[in-house]
């Protein structure tokens, strides 16, 4: 289980005539997500869902609040939370001039996964991703949709318990996203714990079991989808979220 407690991230930034000022991207968020559960953070860009999300994947330091997996903190806990963690972002950059399989056969050792079980791995995960037309393919000769594909088994090569999604479909055609949902379904089914962000609110009512909507850093509303759309009286995430925030919104 991810526990998140009072969590805060705040920032400088210069407004008129050099004038400083301090802000928080993040402000006072807490929840909890547990085994087999996928998790939505959803929002606007510029909510504040990347922000926290660096935060729980140890990526940033929180200005205060704790974050915990399984009771393990990063202060005492670090090497042991990260190898057990696959964070990825929709932007991501990776080698261009190895193929596929070299990356991921570098990741795996990176892992000290054992020799006999690497091959194993690398083509489970890419039979599942449907990567092997171009697993030897050099990654700079691939689309994009293949590259996140390539990205997104990166970052589970390892099998980790818990994985911190940002935007992983963001500018992907309908089949390469539809194929990286069905992954993530069926992590869920393997007790994994999944927090996935995205501002597709159809995505995330087609994936999510919970949702947590964010705004201006703060929390608007959490539960199922289905509370929250009854909730606001809407009939989907994209109405209610825009029911919630007043029907307009600031960058």
């Amino acid at each position: 289980m991810i526990k998140i407690e009072h969590l805060k991230k705040e920032f400088i930034k210069t407004e008129a005539k050099n004038k400083r000022i301090k802000f928080a991207a993040i402000d006072d968020v807490s929840f909890e997500a547990g085994e087999g559960k996928v998790i939505g953070i959803l929002g606007h860009n510029g909510a504040g869902k990347t922000t926290l999300l660096r935060m729980i994947a140890g990526i940033m330091e929180p200005t205060n609040g704790t974050i915990e997996f399984d009771g393990k903190d990063y202060k005492h806990n670090e090497l042991e939370i990260k190898s057990e963690l696959a964070y990825l972002s929709g932007n991501t950059k990776i080698y261009q001039t190895i193929t596929p399989y070299e990356l991921l056969k570098m990741c795996c050792e990176f892992y000290n996964m054992e020799e006999s079980q690497i091959d194993k791995r690398i083509k489970e995960i890419s039979k599942r991703l449907k990567m092997d037309k171009f697993l030897y393919n050099r990654i700079d000769r691939l689309s994009t949709g293949q590259t996140q594909k390539v990205n997104i088994a990166r970052s589970f090569i390892h099998d980790p318990k818990y994985y911190i999604l940002d935007e992983v479909t963001s500018g992907l055609d309908i089949i390469s996203s539809q194929i990286i949902l069905d992954f993530i379904k069926e992590e869920k089914k393997n007790k994994k714990c999944v927090l996935y962000s995205t501002h597709y609110m159809e995505e995330a009512e087609n994936i999510c079991d919970e949702c947590i909507m964010i705004n201006h850093g703060k929390i608007i509303a959490t539960g199922t989808p289905e509370e929250i759309k009854k909730y606001t009286k809407t009939s989907n995430l994209r109405e209610a979220f825009f029911a919630l925030i007043g029907g307009n919104y600031e960058e």
